[in-house]
């Protein structure tokens, strides 16, 4: 999620033990800890309304659902299966050496 590897890890825990001391850092580690589960647990907790007040058919609801990108990417993923016009035609076939593509003069 965040790409840090394990030198940027060192320097951030480097930093802190400088900035805030050593007697002070297992206190914030474990205050840090406490907002991360808060932060889980209000999370879960709107994910479990959302699929309450939305009814049956969202029950498979996750948050991550919601990114807009992730609903134009399923959305057009069911409209391609659903409807035959987008799918290639077996028809089509590549154009000979030489021969000159289709013309349509109502399209132009």
């Amino acid at each position: 999620m965040f790409d840090i590897g394990l030198a940027e890890m060192a320097v951030i825990a480097l930093v802190a033990v400088i900035v805030f001391g050593p007697d002070k850092l297992p206190d914030l580690a474990r205050q840090a800890g406490r907002f991360i589960k808060q932060m889980k647990s209000f999370a879960n907790a709107t994910r479990d309304d959302l699929r309450n007040e939305l009814g049956p058919e969202f029950s498979d609801l996750e948050l991550r659902d919601l990114d807009p990108r992730t609903i134009v990417r399923k959305h057009i993923a069911e409209a391609m299966a659903d409807d035959e016009d987008l799918r290639p035609r077996k028809e089509l076939r590549p154009l000979a050496p030489g021969e000159l593509p289709p013309y349509d003069a109502d399209a132009t």
